[in-house]
């Protein structure tokens, strides 16, 4: 009796740890592709977008290139922390003081300088290692670079691990640390617990091109990357619009 009655608990234990083990891989969570296209395809312009999680990607018209206006200063402070000269020493305060802005306030000044700097040969060194497959540099107006959305997406996942070990959380602090006035799209959608960590660029407020790329990240092991690309939204109200539009729906439930 006892030996049944083992058997019997031992089983019940069993399943009930099944139960609790295989629910959480059926449903690990995926983006809303669906719904952010449907929205996507509402909107006014060409948009592209693309998601990556460590297991999968997913995307819309993830292979469309764009001008890349300020999103390509994340590219210059990875590739410039990453030159041989500077990449084991510490930073010098005149260097804070471009790659500072540079990404928190997106100074283009400042972007000018760095790019003078880094130069497309090692903008397009950093691609290759990073198997960005449609990159393509431009100079001397850097924001003509073509990016697409995969890419970018790709590059984002693991963009803490292309900066060198020693200005690795200075780097991810700039990218956290986007000043207010311009964390719009994403980051008014960002989901209770994660980390957000990104770039935005836009056409001085043109409306030609809205764009942002994101890395979201939870407990130090999950880990979410984002391209949202727009061209032609018609105003900068309108592309922070679609911006958030897209992210809410892509991110719902994450």
């Amino acid at each position: 009796m006892f030996s049944s009655l083992w058997r019997r608990t031992g089983s019940i234990a069993l399943s009930l740890a099944l139960c609790c083990a295989f629910p959480v891989a059926a449903q690990a969570w995926t983006p809303h592709i669906r719904a952010a296209r449907e929205y996507a395809q509402h909107r006014r312009g060409t948009i592209s977008f693309a998601v990556r999680t460590q297991a999968a990607a997913y995307g819309y018209r993830t292979r469309r290139t764009y001008p890349s206006a300020s999103v390509l200063k994340a590219m210059l402070l990875v590739a410039y922390l990453d030159q041989r000269s500077v990449r084991e020493r510490p930073l010098r305060s005149s260097e804070k003081r471009l790659l500072d802005p540079m990404i928190r306030r997106s100074d283009n000044a400042a972007a000018s300088a760095i790019f003078v700097r880094v130069g497309t040969r090692r903008l397009s060194a950093l691609a290759r290692r990073a198997h960005m497959r449609r990159f393509r540099p431009a100079g001397p107006v850097w924001g003509l670079s073509r990016i697409d959305a995969e890419d970018q997406a790709r590059f984002f996942l693991h963009i803490d691990e292309r900066v060198p070990p020693r200005h690795r959380a200075y780097a991810m602090r700039l990218l956290a640390g986007i000043t207010k006035s311009q964390r719009w799209g994403i980051a008014r959608v960002r989901p209770p617990g994660w980390r957000l960590f990104f770039k935005g660029g836009w056409g001085s407020g043109t409306g030609l091109v809205d764009h942002q790329v994101a890395l979201l990240t939870h407990n130090q092991q999950e880990r979410v990357s984002v391209a949202i690309l727009t061209y032609g939204d018609g105003s900068h109200a309108y592309g922070k619009e679609t911006l958030r539009g897209i992210a809410k729906r892509l991110l719902r439930g994450l």
